[in-house]
């Protein structure tokens, strides 16, 4: 009996010791995650259209007012800079460069050389609007450190092509300029598998540096998701939009390609100029260009003015204007402060006797600073927008969402790559479902108040 029971506690430790390895190691995995989550959220930067100091992607005070748009790339920007000039020739807002600064290939020999060459030509050419469009010429094996050649789409080439692509991008980071990276279209002749997996680098990277991708793939695909040398042009009509060699773009084709630039730049110039009029946005002598009457003089230390006093011994009385050059009004001071004003409401109720009776109550409106006021107005004008997914249906027809996320904690303190819509629509993981939604498939039903049980019958006399 003794041995029996000597060893039933010996199994009985042994399967604790196996529980307690178990529990070590889920706690070990769990800790590595969440300090690589950390690190990825580390070096993250937040892009331009995440900063609170704007809001917006496009700086709202260019100098003269004028953007300085330049594209870069290969033989596809050639074309897509022409399909802009189109698009964009009447605003008086933009100044393209007639002529595209090259990129000729990013997989090719001599890369940190031409690398080096493209950060002395930005630093030459101030400019607020980089367009990059690059890849034409990047279906090739690379040569790597050690002078051996990788094959073309392997995991080793896909590893040396993130890096020479993060690399590239990295050197815009001197110009602090919105920059829209322009993923690669259908080809004829090559593997759309490796473009799609070169698409997802541009995608990936472009999120980590705090630029915009813009997917061009599915709107040149056909009905079965391949190539097509025929496409509807931007007024619904089929036209041819690529040249017999499989790669480039007829005149109408390339500008359906500036098109995928042109909706998201205009939209970003819109959202920096209703961004101009906020207050405390831009300094003085700019916010002086927008709001004349608004605007805080800086007197020279010598003036009457400066000192605190005017002629006959008397402090100066300012008055402002608010921003639609209206008066300011009781509960407002010149500075922008909110004064406290302190309501009353009169309420008719029945008393305790029946009878009608009046209370009255106080409304507390407290002061308020005007560095308040501007931090909420700049936040509320900042219009936090989703990504635009475009995708390709039956009967030819292009399907476009907006995905936006719930909140805006997702862009400001999570990393864009893992955000729940980029891992879900871009990445294609699987979301863990919450109890009790349509896609909540666990048996038994957490939650569950209904039962199948039949009610007791009632005990027979």
């Amino acid at each position: 009996m003794r041995n029996i029971v000597l060893s039933t506690l010996k199994v009985s430790r042994q399967r604790h010791r196996d529980r307690m390895k178990v529990h070590l190691k889920r706690i070990g995995f769990w800790t590595a995650s969440l300090l690589a989550l950390l690190m990825l959220a580390l070096v993250a930067p937040a892009s331009a259209g995440d900063d609170d100091r704007s809001g917006t992607f496009l700086t709202s005070f260019p100098d003269n007012d004028v953007y300085q748009v330049t594209v870069f790339g290969d033989a596809f920007a050639d074309g897509l800079l022409g399909g802009l000039i189109q698009a964009f020739n009447a605003d008086v807002r933009l100044n393209i460069q007639r002529q595209v600064s090259p990129i000729w290939s990013v997989a090719g020999s001599g890369f940190e050389a031409k690398v080096a060459a493209l950060e002395k030509a930005i630093g030459a050419q101030p400019f607020n609007i980089a367009i990059v469009m690059v890849g034409e010429n990047d279906r090739i094996s690379i040569r790597g450190a050690d002078g051996k050649r990788i094959a073309m789409g392997s995991d080793q080439w896909i590893t040396e092509y993130t890096r020479r692509i993060d690399r590239l991008m990295r050197t815009f980071k001197r110009q602090s300029a919105g920059v829209y990276w322009v993923g690669l279209p259908t080809l004829a002749r090559g593997d759309n598998e490796l473009v799609q997996r070169m698409n997802d680098v541009m995608r990936e990277r472009a999120y980590l540096n705090g630029y915009k991708y813009i997917d061009t793939f599915q709107g040149f695909s056909g009905d079965n998701g391949g190539y097509s040398a025929y496409g509807p042009d931007l007024e619904g009509a089929i036209r041819l939009l690529r040249l017999r060699d499989g790669v480039n773009f007829t005149d109408v084709g390339n500008r359906k390609l500036a098109h995928f630039v042109e909706k998201d730049l205009r939209s970003d110039l819109m959202q920096a100029k209703a961004n101009r009029n906020i207050p405390l946005l831009g300094a003085e002598p700019e916010q002086a260009k927008i709001n004349p009457g608004n605007t805080v003089k800086t007197p020279a230390p010598s003036s009457p003015v400066a000192s605190g006093k005017q002629e006959g011994g008397k402090a100066p009385v300012v008055r402002g204007l608010s921003l639609d050059g209206t008066p300011p009004s009781s509960t407002s001071t010149a500075s922008g402060d909110q004064k406290s004003d302190n309501g009353k409401i009169v309420l008719k109720v029945a008393g305790s006797n029946g009878r009608e009776e009046t209370q009255t109550i106080e409304i507390l409106r407290p002061a308020i600073p005007a560095s308040v006021v501007a931090l909420m107005a700049r936040r509320e004008g900042s219009g936090q927008r989703g990504d635009l997914l475009v995708d390709q249906i039956a009967g030819g027809l292009t399907l476009m969402s907006s995905i936006t996320p719930s909140d805006g904690k997702d862009r400001g303190k999570l990393s864009p790559t893992q955000a729940p819509y980029f891992r879900l629509l871009v990445k294609g993981e699987r979301l863990q479902p919450k109890p009790g939604r349509a896609d909540d498939v666990t048996w038994p039903p957490k939650n569950n108040t209904t039962s199948e049980a039949k009610p007791a019958e009632p005990p027979r006399g």
